[in-house]
């Protein structure tokens, strides 16, 4: 038996209203310059105006910074750093999906650790250079997919090679979250769709991941049943019970990912950093096909992840179209050229995957080639 060292995040205040709480845990922690970081679709929203407001009838003065990429990008982050130093914050509350709370942590991490963002790179090592401290940090997610309110990392891309880098630390987990299924009542089928299969991803990646976390494993297992039980529910004719379902989900799969993700993360990365195209739904598209080529020497994995969707064929190919159906019940494309990429894209992609950070817990290994073949079969 060897040793291992198991991890687990942050205090999570979860149920229908908890974004109510918000003003009185700052008053309660003496925090009176909140800088809210966001994007601007949420910034318009009405529960965002109404957070601001009850946060400024209790005395405190906010700062609303919402100029971030839908897949963020360095300068997002210089430019919410100089908006927290504008008004002398005193804490940050991410409010959004993945993109809003990824940039809110790699602002947090800024405040203290002024080196250019890249050094901080956890690839390249940049983890052991995060000895400061960093503010208080607060979550609020208003969708159900990346997780990223109960994690400590944050991907950011380089502005101008696309190359997406990966912030990490323990020190960047938020000190509280506010996860409300109410407040993703309102997403429209799509992005509910999108994200849904995002946190999916999440979870059967972190299961296959070939690191050893079997604490993680468990999570990841009631993840997919989770949601397997309610994703079309919350597209096509959403509750509480299926949002809720979804957003336990993706805080779930993002717990679990701290084992590692694997060949999907990997092709859908490129996909967003080149083309734009929404995470969530590069994850979605690019599914199936990864793990179609994980399962040979994983098959003993598939059927347990099988039994957790609640598949009847428990075999790899039966959970490969079981991603094949939901994706098309969800109104979801089944091949790339549907999200628009085309054959004159697939070297750079292929280039792109392959320095991907994502790749390496794979549990089996990914050539450039392999990368090629699988974009050009899902073209």
């Amino acid at each position: 038996m060897s040793v291992s060292q198991f991890n687990f995040p942050t205090t999570i205040r979860f149920g229908a209203g908890v974004v109510s709480e918000l003003p009185a845990y700052l008053h309660q922690h003496q925090l009176k310059r909140p800088l809210i970081s966001t994007d601007p679709t949420i910034a318009g929203l009405d529960f965002f105006k109404q957070v601001v407001s009850d946060l400024t009838a209790k005395g405190c003065v906010v700062t609303v910074f919402h100029d971030i990429h839908k897949n963020p990008v360095k300068t997002d982050v210089y430019k919410g750093t100089d908006a927290y130093d504008a008004a002398a914050c005193d804490c940050i509350i991410g409010i959004g999906g993945g993109a809003a709370i990824d940039v809110s942590r790699a602002i947090l991490l800024r405040i203290n650790h002024r080196e250019d963002l890249f050094k901080y790179d956890d690839l390249v090592g940049g983890d052991v250079y995060v000895t400061n401290e960093v503010p208080p940090f607060i979550t609020i997610p208003t969708t159900a997919g990346t997780g990223s309110e109960v994690g400590r990392s944050a991907i950011i891309a380089d502005d101008e090679t696309h190359q997406k880098k990966i912030l990490f630390s323990p020190r960047l987990l938020a000190k509280i979250v506010f996860a409300d299924p109410q407040l993703t009542m309102g997403l429209p089928a799509f992005i509910t769709a999108a994200t849904g299969m995002d946190a999916l991803t999440h979870t059967m990646e972190a299961f296959l991941a070939k690191n050893y976390h079997p604490v993680c494993d468990g999570i990841a297992l009631e993840g997919m049943r989770l949601i397997a039980k309610s994703i079309e529910q919350a597209v096509k004719n959403p509750d509480i019970e299926s949002r809720s379902d979804m957003l336990l989900a993706s805080m779930m799969g993002a717990i679990a990912f701290q084992k590692g993700l694997g060949v999907v993360h990997s092709l859908a990365h490129p996909l967003s950093s080149l083309l734009d195209t929404h995470h969530g739904l590069a994850n979605a598209v690019n599914l199936p096909y990864g793990m179609q080529f994980n399962i040979a020497g994983f098959e003993e994995k598939f059927i347990r992840m099988a039994k957790a969707l609640g598949i009847p064929n428990e075999t790899g190919a039966g959970v490969v179209d079981y991603l094949f159906d939901l994706n098309d019940r969800l109104s979801i494309p089944k091949s790339l050229s549907g999200i628009g990429v085309k054959q004159e894209h697939i070297e750079t992609l292929a280039d792109l995957a392959f320095a991907d950070f994502a790749h390496p817990n794979n549990p089996k290994p990914v050539s450039r080639n392999d990368f090629k073949l699988l974009y050009e079969t899902a073209l």
